[in-house]
């Protein structure tokens, strides 16, 4: 006879992604905990098991944008390509899922419906969709930052007559674009890589974009033996490196400012960047870009202008040139052939913000002033509810009955971008207001699941059971973020997901750490060393059996 499940946990893990797995296999493996871990997907993955669209592919070199906490792990795995796709990301993730045997502590297909503290006995209660609850003292949220897809805005989608897809919540099975007339509406990095790739087969491509975006080059090519073997050999001083530079990726030759230097001197620079791909021309060519409009101006002139060489048709490559926001203020796209995509015949490109759409047909987009598209197949590359819906989503609430979206009503308020005041012992790996999706991710994560893992250390070396930020302390921290954006110009933008302008409603907040991962480690270090400044540390009611 098989005995019942536990329902009572030393901590609940959600997700099973770069952030569950490692957080259940240094909760379960290094700290001896009980741990059960969720996640609404099928299987191990996260982002990478629902974004398999065409062209997904990771905007962060193979080298960094992997675990660092196993260096056997880091030797033995091969990456076919210098910037890996979707599929052999998640095989690389399935493969760690593997190696340490993760799985066993997953239940998948399932999905946490709330999350509640109870302060009598100071544990959470998690309900799932399956119906059964599960309680424990710690809840270590690795849900995501770009994990739940935007709600369509256009009325009338559900009566599309077509097929309907989602990039963010692509169909495991293959998709045909063979002689099928293809709508895609968004032209943000998702959009963009899509785009690429089902121009090449689609019967014809109808592209609906409100706003173009700065796309540079990727300057992806298969991994060079030579040069796996020296980062393998040099794997220490990379992960260094990474990790005290301001995205996590050690790049070295950015120079101070657009405007100190020749007008000669700076187009080197860019060509230079340009060719080599990936972030180098956003991150690695002039400090003061993201600061300064003059300095932004140059790079953006810039890009338009390598826009215009590439798209054939005047009329499409003006379309295609941004224009009205600083380059860097939405984080850069990166692709491969996309402006070329637009000089097949079978491409049009359609622009909805002079005319937007006004509605979904049964047999396609109808717009503002009537035209209609029709359409055998619609595909929706409208992005996320960034940072905050992943947590959201949940129905979380804390002590006191406050409920998570409550305490966000004007925008996240968190410390650290780790916790909320009012929300003991939950953790939110990359969560609002940290470096997160400015950083490298896996490095982000493994920085946050530590600084978790510490802090229960401490707990327990101290006989505690409860940890929760000041009032104080998160107010500060959120003041603290904000002028760190409003020294940038990132506000500048009205579309940047940075600042949760893509959701109709959304209160307009700052989502992201923007001082650099090294001055964010250096804040969480310096709150530890001062025995966990900003937080309140204390014993539960009663012992947690």
């Amino acid at each position: 006879m098989v005995s019942p499940e536990p329902s009572t946990h030393d901590a609940i893990v959600i997700g099973a992604g770069f952030a569950g797995l490692y957080a259940v296999h240094v909760l379960r493996d290094q700290r001896d905990l009980r741990v059960i871990g969720f996640d609404a997907a099928g299987d191990v993955g996260g982002t990478w098991y629902w974004n398999r669209y065409p062209g997904a592919r990771v905007d962060i070199e193979s080298v960094h944008y992997s675990y660092s906490f196993d260096d056997e792990l880091q030797q033995e795995w091969h990456w076919t390509e210098r910037f890996p796709a979707q599929a052999e990301i998640l095989s690389y993730l399935e493969h760690v899922a593997d190696r340490y045997d993760l799985r066993r502590s997953f239940r998948f297909n399932t999905r946490i419906t709330s999350l509640t503290w109870d302060d009598a006995d100071a544990l959470w209660t998690a309900t799932t969709s399956t119906g059964k609850t599960h309680r424990a003292r710690f809840v270590v949220s690795g849900a995501g930052t770009l994990s739940v897809p935007k709600k369509p805005e256009f009325p009338g989608v559900e009566d599309f007559a077509g097929e309907v897809l989602m990039t963010g919540n692509w169909p495991h099975h293959e998709v045909s674009f063979a002689g099928k007339r293809v709508g895609i509406i968004g032209v943000g990095s998702s959009g963009i890589q899509a785009i690429s790739e089902i121009a090449k087969t689609a019967g014809h491509l109808t592209v609906l974009q409100r706003t173009p975006n700065y796309a540079t080059p990727i300057g992806n090519y298969p991994t060079r033996p030579e040069e796996e073997a020296a980062e393998k050999a040099d794997y220490r001083a990379i992960r260094d490196a990474s990790r005290n530079h301001f995205l996590g990726v050690p790049y070295s030759e950015v120079q101070p400012s657009a405007l100190a230097v020749s007008p000669e001197e700076r187009r080197r620079v860019f060509d230079d960047r340009w060719n080599r791909g990936g972030f180098r021309l956003f991150i690695d060519s002039f400090g003061d870009i993201l600061f300064d409009k003059a300095a932004n101006d140059t790079i953006a002139s810039y890009i338009r202008e390598r826009i215009r060489e590439r798209v054939q048709d005047p009329a499409k490559a003006e379309l295609l040139a941004p224009e009205g926001y600083p380059y860097g203020t939405k984080r850069p796209p990166l692709e491969t052939d996309y402006y070329e995509a637009y000089n097949r015949p079978n491409v049009d490109l359609v622009d909805v913000k002079a005319n937007p759409i006004a509605a979904v047909t049964p047999t396609g987009v109808r717009l503002a002033d009537g035209t209609e598209h029709d359409f055998d197949m619609l595909i929706l590359a409208t992005g996320f509810d960034p940072c905050t819906g992943p947590l959201l989503a949940m129905n979380i609430t804390g002590r006191g009955g406050l409920r998570l979206a409550d305490h966000w009503a004007d925008g996240p308020q968190t410390y650290l971008g780790l916790m909320a005041a009012g929300f003991p012992n939950l953790f939110m790996i990359t969560g609002p207001q940290s470096p997160s999706v400015l950083y490298n991710m896996p490095l982000a994560i493994e920085d946050h699941v530590d600084f978790t893992v510490a802090a229960l250390d401490h707990l327990r070396e101290n006989d505690l059971d409860v940890i929760e930020p000041d009032p104080e302390a998160e107010r500060a921290w959120v003041a603290h973020t904000n002028e760190l954006a409003e020294a940038t110009l990132l506000p500048d933008s009205p579309t940047s997901w940075y600042m949760g302008n893509n959701i109709p409603g959304k209160p307009r907040r700052v989502l992201v750490y923007l001082g650099g991962a090294p001055a964010y480690r250096a804040k969480c270090d310096e709150v530890v060393a001062a025995g966990y400044a900003g937080f309140t540390l204390s014993s539960a009611s009663r012992v947690f059996a």
